[in-house]
Formats: C-alpha cells, structure tokens, sequence
C-alpha cells in the first residue's frame, strides 16, 4: 500500500493506493507532475482518504496554466 498527500488551493488529502492499482498505473504514479485521482472516499476513526481506483496523468496541461498571484479578496 503507497499512501501519499495530494495539495491543492483548498488543502491537503491523503491518497491510498492498493498495490494493484500501483502496479497497473505505476508509470502515472511515478511520473505525473500533475495528477488526478478518481476513487472512494474511506473514513475511519475520523480520519477521511481517497481509495485510489484510477490515476490521470496531467502533467502536458502545465504550461497552459496561469502563472503569478491571485487576488482573492
């Protein structure tokens, strides 16, 4: 089992990936620059993580995004 963390604007998850997953997807789960991840979601003793079921590799859509600061107010 790879637990890892996914960041984006809103905070933090906690991903979970079974070693089937890891190894079908292994290509996508050590490459992605950008990732995406589609699965369950598994709560227990209060603490919430994604299941992994399928990996999206992003990583070509990087230079499409905007760069520099936001202004949130």
């Amino acid at each position: 089992m790879i637990i890892a963390t996914l960041e984006d604007g809103t905070g933090t998850v906690n991903i979970i990936v079974w070693p089937q997953v890891a190894e079908e997807q292994r290509t996508v789960l050590l490459g992605a620059k950008l990732l995406s991840v589609e699965g369950t979601w598994q709560s227990e003793k209060g603490v919430q993580s994604l299941v992994a079921l399928k990996l999206v590799d992003h990583t070509e859509l990087l230079g499409q995004l905007r760069e520099g600061s936001r202004d949130f107010r």
